[in-house]
C-alpha cells in the first residue's frame, strides 16, 4: 500500500469509527439528557456516564474516550482540577466543558480553556435541551472527536508545502486569530514569546462579550504585557495586546506614523462577530509586508479570506499545525490556500515570530 492509500484508509477509519463519548457530571438528570441525544447518533458511542472527576479518571485509564463531556462544578476535586489530569492520563482526548459557570463564572470556563479545554457550552436548564441545543451539542462532538492521531504504523502526509517568507519590510504588527481550542493554543504562544519583543499584537478570538474582560486578565498572566479589549479608538502602543469586543470586529488603521486600533460591526462571509477576516484585511491596508497573521485552532474558515488579502499585499502568515489544534479547521483553510509560510505547534510559532521580529523588534 503506497502512501496516499494509506492516508486515505487512515481517513475512511475516522470516518466510520464511533467517536466515543464519556460524560462527567454530578446530575442524574443531566447525564440521562445528554445521553439520550447522543445515544441517537450512529457515529456516536457512549463509553462511560459518571458524576464525579475522581470515577471519569480512573475509568480513562481503562477505557479511553475522544471526547469528554465535563461538568465544573462537582462534589470532590471538581472538574476544573481534575482536567489537567485527564488531559495527561489521555493524550488526545479532547474535552468539551458543558457546565452551568460557562455563562456567569467566566473565570472558571477560560481558566479550563487555557489550560487545554477545546470549548466550551452552557450547560441548559430544565427544558431547555431544544433541537438548536441538541444540533450545536453534536457539531462540537463531531469536530472534536474526529481530531484524533494517528495509529501506530499509519502513514503520515506529506509535509504542507509552504510559501517563501517575504523578507521586504521590518515588521509592524502581529494578528492573531483563533476559535475552538485557541484560547490554549494562545497562551502557549504567549508564554513562549520573549517579553522583549517590542511588536504590537493583536487578537480576535471567537467568544461572549461578557468573556472578554478576563479572557485580557488571562493573557496578561501568559504574557507579561498590558492586554486591552478595544472598545474605542485606541493609539496602538509597541509591545502591548489588543484584543476584539465580543460584539464587534477589531480593525486597525494607519494615522501618520501611528497605529490605531478601533471596532465595527457588520456581516462577514464566514458569519462569525468578532471575525478574524476584517482584522487581516485591515492589517493588510494598514501595514502591508510589515504585517504578520498567526491562525490558530478553531472550526469553519474564519481567517481564509482576510489571510489571503494580507499575503497579497505582502504580509506573512503562520498557521497552526494539524498536530497539535484541537480542530484542524481555520489553520486548514490557509494552509491548503498555500497562503503559510510557516506551519508549526505554538510554541515553535512564538520563535519563528522572533525570527520576522528581527534585531530592530526588541525593546
Amino acid at each position: 500500500m503506497n502512501a496516499q492509500s494509506s492516508i486515505a484508509a487512515y481517513g475512511e477509519r475516522r470516518r466510520t469509527t464511533p467517536i466515543r463519548v464519556m460524560i462527567v457530571d454530578d446530575s442524574l438528570i443531566v447525564r440521562t439528557v445528554l445521553s439520550k441525544l447522543i445515544a441517537a447518533e450512529r457515529d456516536m458511542v457512549i463509553v462511560g456516564k459518571t458524576g464525579s472527576a475522581e470515577t471519569a479518571l480512573a475509568f480513562l485509564v481503562k477505557t479511553p474516550a475522544d471526547v469528554v463531556l465535563l461538568d465544573l462544578e462537582m462534589p470532590g476535586i471538581g472538574g476544573l482540577h481534575a482536567l489537567p489530569r485527564i488531559l495527561a492520563a489521555c493524550p488526545g482526548t479532547q474535552v468539551l466543558v458543558v457546565s452551568s459557570l460557562t455563562e456567569e463564572g467566566a473565570e472558571h470556563t477560560l481558566a479550563a480553556l487555557s489550560t487545554g479545554a477545546a470549548d466550551t457550552m452552557l450547560k441548559p436548564r430544565s427544558g431547555e435541551f431544544d433541537e438548536a441545543y441538541r444540533l450545536a451539542l453534536l457539531q462540537r462532538i463531531r469536530a472534536l472527536g474526529r481530531h484524533g492521531g494517528r495509529s501506530a504504523g499509519t502513514a503520515r502526509p506529506s509535509p504542507p508545502a509552504v510559501r517563501s517568507r517575504n523578507r521586504s519590510a521590518p515588521l509592524e504588527v502581529i494578528g492573531i486569530g483563533a476559535s475552538t481550542g485557541g484560547i490554549h493554543a494562545l497562551c502557549m504562544l504567549l508564554r513562549a514569546l520573549p517579553r522583549q519583543l517590542a511588536i504590537p499584537i493583536l487578537v480576535t478570538q471567537h467568544l461572549p462579550a461578557n468573556f472578554m474582560q478576563v479572557f485580557a486578565r488571562q493573557l496578561e498572566m501568559a504574557s507579561s504585557r498590558d492586554a486591552i479589549v478595544v472598545e474605542s479608538e485606541t493609539a496602538v502602543r509597541p509591545g502591548c495586546i489588543l484584543i476584539a469586543p465580543g460584539g464587534s470586529h477589531l480593525l486597525l488603521r494607519r494615522d501618520c506614523r501611528q497605529f490605531v486600533a478601533h471596532t465595527q460591526r457588520f456581516d462577514t462571509a464566514s458569519g462569525c462577530m468578532p471575525s478574524v477576516d476584517p482584522m487581516f484585511e485591515s492589517m493588510a491596508g494598514a501595514a502591508g509586508p510589515g504585517a504578520l497573521g498567526v491562525v490558530l485552532s478553531g472550526m469553519g474558515r474564519d481567517g481564509a479570506a482576510g489571510a489571503g488579502q494580507l499575503v497579497a499585499a505582502g504580509g506573512n502568515l503562520i498557521a497552526q499545525d494539524e498536530a497539535s489544534s484541537s480542530v484542524w479547521g481555520m489553520p486548514r483553510a490557509v494552509v491548503e490556500a498555500g497562503l503559510a509560510s510557516a506551519v508549526l505547534p505554538p510554541d515553535k510559532i512564538a520563535l519563528r515570530i522572533g525570527v520576522h521580529a528581527g534585531d530592530s523588534a526588541w525593546a
